[in-house]
């Protein structure tokens, strides 16, 4: 069980609509939005990694604090939010070593994980994994096994894989289900407010069952916010894309967290 903890004006898809430099302008909804996610992963006992933002760690201590108080894992999501595609070898070793430095001082344990911003590791740019490895970080979970207009890599592995280019990090790749000659996503997000909640829990059923794999979750403490405010001239698409069924979504994570076993990606997939 995944979260990837940034604001709702922070997505990618907002980027050329709301500056970064007006961030700190516009009133945050991520504080109450992932306590609320702290306070329904307790009520169900699940532990969780929150891949957070460190401009989002700078201003809220003590909400990575808890995080570790309550036995969760806190990785890395860079800094601001910036896709690895828009920099440079030099700026993404900055980043991320920044990022996780400061996630250590906070949380006080080690962080082992990195997020890429919108999936945002593919075919052009592995070399950002031993960039990682070299930084400390042990896993990553950045690429994405499908074809997608914004991200994704459709050849990669759909299970946790090293990479070539790295000594012994680990890359594991968000869920997917294949059918139909192609991968399918399923791993949450827009994707699990998308389908039919009987359709995402029948395709965990079929990687836990079937392919004997665990499945990865992943979604945004703005998806359960549904009073969020409404961004005004925004695509079609993206539009369709942020506040689809964003009313919905927690009564199906919780439909989720009941009918499945959850823990963090560290006790998962890392085995020392």
């Amino acid at each position: 069980m995944t979260v990837d903890v940034e604001d709702y004006f922070q997505v990618s898809a907002f980027e050329r609509h709301i500056s970064r430099q007006d961030w700190d302008g516009i009133k945050p909804r991520v504080y109450e939005n992932t306590a609320k996610i702290l306070d329904l992963f307790g009520q169900y006992q699940i532990r969780a990694t929150f891949f957070t933002l460190g401009w989002v760690a700078e201003r809220y201590p003590d909400l990575i604090k808890r995080m570790v108080a309550e036995g969760h894992e806190v990785a890395s999501h860079g800094f601001e939010h910036v896709r690895v595609t828009e920099q440079t070898p030099e700026q993404f070793k900055s980043d991320v070593t920044k990022t996780k430095m400061l996630l250590e001082d906070i949380a006080g344990c080690p962080v082992s994980g990195y997020r890429a911003a919108s999936y945002s590791i593919g075919a052009k740019n592995l070399w950002a994994l031993p960039i990682l490895e070299e930084a400390g970080y042990r896993y990553s979970s950045s690429i994405y096994p499908v074809k997608h207009d914004l991200y994704g890599m459709p050849d990669a592995p759909r299970v946790a894989f090293k990479p070539e280019n790295t000594v012994d990090l680990l890359e594991i790749p968000i869920t997917t289900i294949h059918c139909f000659g192609r991968n399918m996503p399923c791993g949450g997000g827009g994707f699990f407010r998308l389908y039919p909640y009987v359709l995402s829990k029948w395709a965990y059923r079929y990687i836990n069952s079937v392919e004997k794999q665990p499945g990865i979750f992943y979604f945004h403490p703005w998806e359960i916010d549904p009073d969020q405010p409404v961004q005004a001239n925004l695509p079609a698409k993206t539009r369709f894309r942020h506040y689809l069924n964003l009313n919905k979504m927690e009564n199906r994570l919780r439909s989720l967290l009941n009918d499945f076993s959850w823990d963090t990606m560290q006790h998962v997939f890392l085995k020392s």
